[in-house]
């Protein structure tokens, strides 16, 4: 079985960039520049960011699904990246290298099963919880912090 890894829109945050500081913490973000790498994961390119790079750190609803799963959480997204990460294939270097958590879900937002892996592990993990009929998607989260990293699809 083969996957379909999937980073966020860039112009839900496109936006966002040209706020200053006061108008970011207004809405509960804050401008960093990424200070090691890896350590800045961005949810939109599926990369770490280069030490230097302008991050924004801000709260999203990645499962804005009406169930008990419903879930919002921090992320980070690199100022002037312009196209999502969306590949069927081999997982992106940001998910390999670090302790995931997986979450499968219904088409309801039910979810169906999870697991924890080393990154290294995670098609492995996929596999077997995507046996399920009833699993639509999944959600991996980086293990460590929790926060949101990616969606993932059955490959069409």
């Amino acid at each position: 079985m083969s996957f379909r890894y999937i980073g966020l829109s860039p112009a839900t945050f496109a936006p966002l960039f040209g706020l200053d500081e006061e108008a970011l913490q207004a809405r509960g973000m804050r401008r960093m520049i990424a200070d090691e790498k890896p350590g800045f994961p961005c949810r939109v390119t599926l990369e770490d960011a280069e030490p230097g790079e302008r991050v924004l750190l801000l709260p999203f609803e990645h499962q804005p699904v009406h169930s008990p799963y419903r879930a919002s959480g921090p992320i980070f997204v690199r100022e002037g990246k312009h196209a999502a990460f969306d590949r069927v294939g081999a997982p992106p270097a940001s998910l390999l290298t670090r302790i995931v958590s997986v979450r499968t879900y219904a088409e309801d937002g039910m979810m169906t099963d999870a697991d924890v892996t080393p990154g290294e592990d995670i098609e492995t993990v996929l596999a077997r919880l995507f046996e399920d009929p009833k699993a639509a998607y999944a959600h991996v989260h980086y293990a460590r912090r929790g926060c949101y990293a990616a969606r993932v699809e059955r490959a069409s």
